[in-house]
């Protein structure tokens, strides 16, 4: 720095070194071969995609008006299919995924193996998206709600045993202790002294997986797992437009105000 003050040139600052404008330089690169790789690889065709805005308004001037009169002999049945195969799916999940949690949870588990079990089945029930469980049950079962309801229920295991783990091994360690000199049980460890620590967070995960439970749940039907997806594939396959509509504005209609009661139930827990 001396040299350079006395030779009357301005020191120079840089955010960035040489190896880190490089390694950011090589990752950009990579982003844009990325990108173009992508847009060659799924062959977009020009010609769709300039009369795409005029389908588009051809669509939902096809869906127009809505024909409410099917909402009482098929959607509103469908309707209550769905959100039963979204709750009933929670609470199965959230049964499996408590038991799994426990087995997750070093500070719970001391065992290696159980550890390891638990977070496979954790990985392997979130890794399968739910549309692919839906088909694995409805080759099992046949079509239906039951299809749907156990292929929410599975990959929704995943996800509320990997925040509960997480939530139980952040609970405090000085209830804990305390129980434990006392010469508590280990079951009234877990209701006494881990319980109160994870209710907030246990309620608040299974309120907002059911929010997310109802949105897959009401496309599951496309596969066969019943529901409003179901009344939406057999509008779709006859060309019945007005009832497509009708079925995508109870659909939309149905996740507002899933949304609305979760955040207020989450807002009310936390």
């Amino acid at each position: 720095m001396t040299a350079e003050i006395s030779a009357g040139r301005p020191r120079q600052w840089q955010r960035f070194s040489l190896p880190e404008r490089i390694m950011r330089s090589a990752f950009y690169l990579l982003v844009v071969i990325a990108v173009i790789w992508s847009l060659r690889t799924i062959e977009i065709i020009p010609e769709f995609l300039y009369d795409a805005p005029q389908q588009t308004v051809d669509l939902f001037v096809r869906m127009w008006p809505i024909d409410w009169s099917w909402y009482p002999k098929v959607v509103h049945p469908a309707l209550m299919e769905t959100l039963h195969t979204a709750t009933l799916g929670t609470i199965l999940a959230v049964a499996v995924a408590s038991v799994v949690s426990l087995m997750v949870a070093r500070n719970i588990t001391r065992s290696i193996i159980v550890n390891t079990i638990g977070r496979f089945i954790l990985v392997a029930t979130r890794s399968v998206h739910a549309m692919v469980w839906a088909l694995f049950f409805v080759a099992l079962f046949g079509p239906g709600a039951l299809a749907g309801m156990l292929a929410i229920a599975v990959h929704s295991i995943g996800f509320i045993g990997k925040f509960l783990a997480e939530a139980i091994e952040d609970a405090k360690p000085g209830p804990i202790e305390a129980l434990v000199a006392t010469g508590a049980s280990p079951l009234a460890v877990l209701i006494k002294g881990y319980w109160p620590q994870v209710k907030p967070a246990f309620l608040a995960i299974a309120t907002f997986r059911w929010d997310i439970n109802v949105r897959e749940s009401a496309v599951l039907g496309l596969v066969g797992g019943g529901g409003l997806g179901m009344a939406l594939d057999t509008a779709l396959n006859n060309l019945y437009w007005d009832q497509v509509g009708l079925v995508l504005v109870v659909i939309f209609a149905v996740v507002i105000v899933a949304e609305i009661a979760t955040a207020w139930i989450r807002s009310s827990i936390l």
